[in-house]
């Protein structure tokens, strides 16, 4: 009974729904915000892993390497977490490297991408689900045709 209650409320939380472009341009700023927190966190375990290369090829010491490799799990489970967080807003992150999201959209009965780039102010751009990146399209303002 208690594993059903917490599947129930597991999917509880799982929200979807399909952007409009309104919607998305609405929600960027948050967005935005968490994937800076996200690369944040990249930059502390990108950090931490360099120490533990540099422990590893000095004379080390168990001691101090496995509070480094704690505080690298934890910051792993902290980037963890802030995917999850970026992506309870219903975007999809697509990398961190690229600083590139996606938001679901539909054109009229055909399920899209709305794109989002890092650096840019606003959404401006779609493509297919099935086309990355290099395959976006800019939108038309006034294609109401975008849910």
């Amino acid at each position: 009974m208690t594993k059903m209650l917490l599947m129930a409320s597991f999917y509880s939380q799982i929200m979807f729904s399909y952007f409009t472009i309104a919607t998305a341009n609405a929600v960027l700023p948050q967005v935005i915000e968490k994937f800076k927190n996200l690369q944040k966190k990249k930059q502390e375990i990108l950090k931490l892993e360099a120490e533990m290369n540099t422990q590893m090829s000095a004379s080390f010491n168990f001691a101090d390497y496995v509070v480094l490799k704690q505080n690298l799990n934890s910051a792993v489970t902290r980037f963890y977490e802030a995917i999850e967080d970026l992506e309870n807003t219903g975007v999809v992150l697509k990398s961190v490297e690229e600083g590139l999201l996606d938001f679901p959209s539909k054109r009229f009965d055909e399920e899209v991408w709305l794109c989002w780039k890092e650096g840019e102010k606003e959404i401006k751009f779609w493509h297919e689900k099935d086309v990355g990146f290099m395959g976006r399209k800019p939108l038309d303002v006034s294609d109401e045709s975008l849910v």
